[in-house]
């Protein structure tokens, strides 16, 4: 009696599938000697004899009775050829790239920061992978399972990204400022770090994107300010003036001396005015004051006069101020004590000092 001709194949009709397990006549996992094995493009199918791998085929068709019979032969020590079935399981291995698979942070990672000191970050992203040695993938995670998805896996996947991108971050020692614009140097830091750790267990990283990192909202408010003074020159007296502007712009948005400066006519246009004259303010006070106008003292110590004007120490002779201008011809002063007196006057009125 004629032997049945059998077509093994499968039809992958699943998106995230990496394992089919092809089931064989009356579940008894039998192949006869005209069967027939397909393999599809990205496809790999391996033959398990006794919880052995007899050999692992990629895409291609293939007569049973010539191609797997050698090896059966050899494994099994079979003399006679297919004179009965052969006891198998066929898996096969869908070696397509598996692309889209998000990742995130569940938790903050730490890092230390050289201006913020210890900052947590948060990150998410996507990778791919694909089966890279179909039968180390075999041996180490699906074993004799019918079926093996993608999410059967994803979780640990993950694990192993997060982990391999906290070491780079703690590794570069880069700061929370220049975290965003460093994608790109992660996904390869991280890809190279991880590579051998996927393809310990018959997996290659294919693609890594790190779409974004976030750190605490009041530590990018603080790299909003650093931004800011950098942009201004990081000056102290810049900052005050900001500041100070800021600070008349909120009062002039509440009742009472905000309200003041708007019925004086004084806007949101002139707080910034006003900040200006605020720091201007906080120069003059860190500048020495000048000598008072009553120093009447100090002059007729000097064996002088004072200008009535600015104060300053001027000669008992002179006739204009050497510091303001002020004219001084059509007044005298005493010599002695610096106080003023008419010009025809003989005796200080003050001292009593004889001109």
């Amino acid at each position: 009696m004629a032997l049945f001709l059998k077509v093994i194949e499968w039809s992958d009709d699943t998106k995230d599938r990496i394992v089919y397990k092809y089931p064989l006549k009356n579940a008894g996992r039998e192949v006869n000697q005209k069967s027939k094995l397909v393999v599809r493009e990205s496809q790999e199918a391996i033959f398990v004899h006794k919880g052995q791998i007899c050999d692992i085929f990629p895409a291609g068709t293939y007569d049973l009775n010539t191609d797997i019979f050698p090896i059966l032969s050899k494994l099994a020590g079979w003399k006679y050829g297919f004179q009965t079935p052969i006891t198998l399981d066929i898996y096969y291995v869908n070696v397509k790239q598996f692309t889209g698979i998000k990742w995130g942070t569940a938790n903050p990672i730490m890092m230390r920061d050289p201006d913020f000191g210890m900052v947590r970050v948060k990150g998410y992203g996507s990778f791919a992978f694909k089966v890279h040695d179909a039968g180390v993938f075999l041996r180490e995670l699906f074993g004799t399972n019918s079926s093996f998805e993608t999410g059967d896996i994803t979780d640990w996947l993950k694990t192993m990204l997060i982990s391999a991108l906290t070491d780079a971050i703690g590794e570069s020692k880069i700061s929370a400022l220049d975290l965003a614009g460093n994608t790109l140097e992660f996904n390869e830091i991280v890809k190279h770090s991880i590579q051998d750790k996927f393809k310990s267990i018959g997996l290659l990283l294919t693609n890594l994107f790190i779409e974004n990192m976030s750190v605490p909202e009041e530590v990018e408010k603080a790299i909003d300010e650093r931004s800011k003074l950098g942009i201004l020159g990081d000056k102290t007296d810049v900052l005050l003036k900001i500041s100070a502007a800021e600070a008349m712009k909120d009062a002039a948005k509440n009742e009472g001396m905000g309200g003041a400066f708007v019925g004086a006519g004084m806007g949101i246009g002139a707080g910034a005015g006003l900040g200006s004259v605020f720091g201007e303010a906080f120069r003059s006070a860190q500048q020495p004051a000048a000598p008072a106008a009553n120093n009447a003292g100090a002059g007729a110590a000097a064996g002088g006069a004072v200008c009535p004007k600015c104060g300053a120490q001027v000669s008992a002779k002179a006739k204009f101020c050497p510091e303001c201008g002020e004219k001084l011809a059509a007044k005298k002063f005493c010599p002695e004590c610096g106080a003023e007196v008419k010009a025809s006057a003989k005796f200080c009125p003050e001292c009593g000092n004889k001109f």
